[in-house]
């Protein structure tokens, strides 16, 4: 373990002066990726919570305590279906439910994807700082070759040109080490968006089926109280039939002739 050690830091400090901007690009890059996977899966774990207890409350289709659970909800679904919630009892149209869920989801991707780009950015800078500082630590080793004894030419070059190279070694090392955390990062975010537009399909799924149930039941409720007055009239007529069957029965047998 040790002689890594010694190796690695023998390897920096023969890397010359670029060694230090590229550890600095790598050290900012490192902090921008450690903050943001901590953010995204923090971000996931609060939506998938939130998901789970609101959906129960929307099978139900009790939208006014789903709207209670949503108003100091602050996480991605959180803020999708309060927004969802709150045209579903206004408007109750699809079309602007769903409008109001993609403009929620519009507003959280920048949130996710904020500071993202910099790791990008420090993987290419890093890079370009490695070849900048092979070219510089080349030049610097051909001007100094030209003033030394011929018989020191070969190993003077050979060993300027060897400590140049860290550099470019180092810059690649850290070039490509934050373009995979940057992919990561892309793909971890990829997920969260996913999972915004699944709940956003099945909420409003649950919205406008509710909506139409409740809608139906009004209907027939209102059918219902228009057929009463008619089911009415029909039982006033039919008692009204009996009793004038029962006077025309009872004149009928007052009318019968007397028996001497």
């Amino acid at each position: 373990m040790m002689d890594f050690l010694n190796s690695v830091i023998a390897f920096f400090q023969t890397g010359g002066a670029f060694m230090y901007p590229i550890l600095v690009v790598f050290a900012l890059g490192a902090a921008v990726a450690i903050e943001r996977y901590i953010r995204l899966v923090y971000e996931r774990h609060t939506n998938r919570a939130a998901w789970e207890k609101l959906q129960p409350v929307l099978n139900t289709g009790d939208f006014d305590r789903a709207r209670n659970l949503v108003k100091d909800d602050n996480t991605g679904v959180g803020r999708l279906l309060a927004m969802g919630l709150e045209r579903q009892g206004a408007v109750r149209r699809r079309e602007d439910i769903e409008i109001a869920m993609e403009e929620s989801i519009m507003e959280t991707i920048p949130q996710l994807e904020k500071r993202t780009p910099y790791v990008a950015l420090g993987s290419n800078i890093a890079t370009l700082l490695g070849l900048l500082g092979t070219i510089m630590g080349l030049i610097e080793a051909f001007t100094a070759v030209a003033n030394a004894n011929p018989a020191e030419k070969a190993d003077l070059l050979s060993a300027s040109i060897s400590v140049a190279m860290n550099t470019t070694a180092f810059g690649l090392m850290v070039g490509i080490a934050l373009l995979i955390v940057h992919a990561l990062l892309n793909s971890l975010t990829g997920q969260i968006v996913d999972s915004l537009e699944m709940v956003s399909v099945k909420a409003l799924n649950i919205m406008s089926s509710g909506t139409r149930r409740r809608s139906d039941a009004a209907q027939d409720e209102q059918t219902t109280v228009a057929e009463k007055p008619v089911n009415r009239d029909v039982q006033q007529t039919q008692q009204a039939q009996k009793k004038a069957d029962s006077v025309a029965a009872g004149t009928d047998k007052n009318s019968k002739p007397e028996t001497v």
